[in-house]
């Protein structure tokens, strides 16, 4: 049986591993945060091509007609984004998928509430009720999630193999598998999103300047004709993409979360037994779900 693993590399957890839920919550937000940020891209580029065709066309009604009929495709993208929400799906399907990864190590780790270690059974109506209340708590998302996904078995064999781990091997497991994916991604995010921030930062600096120092040179040669709306407009694009991927904050949320990770690895130590284990993952999955509650909040906001 799975009893007679002893060590944490026989027993391999990935997000592969995890209910169908997961599967179906985490490809439904990332279809819906691509569909978001794609859309919100094009808005932005349609602005400045209309801005730019009044300069480019050969008489002001064909620059005119052209513009306005960019800024009707503007405003279907608005309406599409309004209506459709992909911005809501895609924070719902984290949500979702944060709380069934978050449930599914306590499981695999016979914590808090999935401490009985003498049957399985008991633990799996529970574990499937609570993956039941959070679809429930999540109804709107009903209608976006893949069915092919959520045919899975609810407990995998890795997370039946991992339960049935003495405390330390499960620890072992828990530690490479999870803290330290956890420490990585949070890292990773933090140095990539600190780099993105300045680069859309410096890019609407550059365009603001070259707006001013052009309408400078406008008052030195009034003859001199150049699209200032132009660069305004792309100043302007540059710095709503900024606050809509938010890079500062969420540079500063997962640097954060990071140096917590690290305090959290160093807790393991002090675990010897089912007890101590159970109250160590309760607390790490509450740090993990902590960053992604608070962005959330601030996203309703």
């Amino acid at each position: 049986g799975y009893g007679t693993c002893t060590t944490m590399c026989e027993v391999k957890v990935t997000s592969e591993d995890l209910p169908g839920l997961y599967q179906s919550a985490n490809s439904c937000s990332i279809r819906a945060q691509k569909v978001y940020f794609n859309s919100l891209k094009w808005y932005l580029l349609l602005l400045i091509v209309a801005a730019i065709l009044p300069f480019l066309a050969e008489s002001d009604a064909l620059g005119a007609l052209a513009s306005a009929v960019l800024f009707l495709v503007t405003l279907g993208i608005l309406i599409f984004l309004r209506v459709k929400r992909p911005d809501d799906i895609w924070y719902n399907g984290r949500a979702v998928a944060e709380s069934v990864k978050t449930i599914s190590w306590r499981l695999m780790m016979r914590a808090d509430p999935y401490h009985d270690a003498d049957t399985l059974d008991n633990v799996s109506k529970n574990f499937i009720h609570d993956l039941r209340q959070i679809l429930s708590h999540n109804e709107s998302l009903s209608h976006s999630l893949e069915a092919r996904s959520g045919i899975k078995e609810p407990i995998s064999d890795p997370m039946r193999a991992c339960r049935e781990l003495p405390v330390q091997d499960r620890l072992a497991v828990y530690k490479k598998y999870r803290i330290q994916d956890q420490a990585s991604f949070y890292s990773e995010k933090a140095e990539f999103n600190k780099r993105r921030a300045a680069q859309w930062f410096w890019s609407s600096v550059i365009l603001h300047s070259f707006a001013i120092l052009m309408l400078l040179y406008r008052i030195k040669d009034p003859s001199f004709v150049f699209p200032v709306e132009v660069v305004a407009t792309a100043a302007g694009a540059a710095l709503t993409w900024l606050q809509a991927k938010k890079h500062n904050e969420l540079s500063s949320a997962y640097s954060l979360t990071a140096h917590e990770i690290v305090l959290i690895d160093g807790e393991i130590l002090s675990v010897n037994d089912e007890q101590e284990l159970s109250d160590f993952v309760v607390s790490s999955e509450a740090a993990f779900s902590r960053e992604h509650t608070q962005w959330a909040a601030r996203r309703i906001d």
